[in-house]
């Protein structure tokens, strides 16, 4: 049974009921969570399982399941060490709240939206990205010179702005017939599920990405480029961070 990733099509959701499908080494499996695991560039979502006498399993990190037969949207909560004791009474089938560190996914909406816009910002194919709650960054295959005024200045304008953001869903086999939506040469389209899931920003970008967005560009606030460096002969690094 796949676990339904609520996240996917709201990214406001901070927690959820769920029951404990599995644990295991790796981590805990549910039916249904609100916590994003680690993919396409974006870090995996930290919080808590709160059992039903109100214990906490606290969660360090969410990561995809690897064994065979998982889909894309099954997702595994790795426990904080420390916490033996709680995990040894853990049973399959055991309710759950799934509850997220808001504060962190948040910072992480904002920060990959940004992202979305660097790429309108700057038309390069991207080689790399790393979404964290501290910054954003982005490997751009170019050899051409970025101008830190003309990035910072763009993006205070695509945010203040305030392009609504939406997703969206396409056919795996429509997303075959179109590989220009594609701009990360790094991170292939969340594929595998029959269909796909596509971010628009208004009026400003559109491209394949599984990961959290704002609803708004206006909720990004103020970003300023904290690194712009020549990371090889024909690749570019910025690091945006929140001004």
């Amino acid at each position: 049974m796949a676990t339904q990733a609520l996240f996917r099509e709201d990214a406001y959701l901070v927690r959820c009921d769920a029951q404990i499908v599995s644990i295991g080494e790796e981590g805990i499996m549910l039916d249904r969570t609100v916590f994003y695991p680690l993919g396409g560039g974006q870090a995996g979502d930290t919080g808590a399982l709160i059992l039903a006498d109100g214990t906490r399993v606290e969660i360090a990190d969410t990561r995809k399941a690897k064994f065979e037969g998982a889909t894309p949207d099954d997702a595994l909560h790795v426990p904080a060490p420390g916490q033996a004791a709680v995990l040894e009474r853990l049973r399959a089938g055991e309710p759950v709240n799934a509850e997220i560190d808001w504060t962190r996914r948040y910072r992480h909406m904002k920060l990959h939206t940004a992202s979305h816009l660097m790429c309108a910002v700057l038309p390069y194919p991207v080689d790399g990205c790393s979404i964290t709650a501290g910054y954003a960054r982005l490997d751009f295959a170019t050899t051409e010179p970025i101008e830190r005024e003309h990035v910072e200045a763009r993006l205070a304008e695509l945010v203040s702005s305030q392009h609504r953001v939406a997703t969206e869903w396409i056919t795996d086999d429509e997303m075959a017939a179109r590989p220009d939506l594609v701009r990360t040469m790094s991170v292939k389209p969340p594929m595998g599920l029959g269909r796909v899931r596509l971010l628009r920003i208004e009026n400003v970008d559109l491209q394949p990405c599984g990961g959290t967005h704002v609803r708004n560009t206006a909720e990004i606030g103020a970003l300023r480029v904290a690194k712009l460096e020549k990371k090889s002969a024909r690749t570019r690094r910025l690091v945006l961070e929140f001004a």
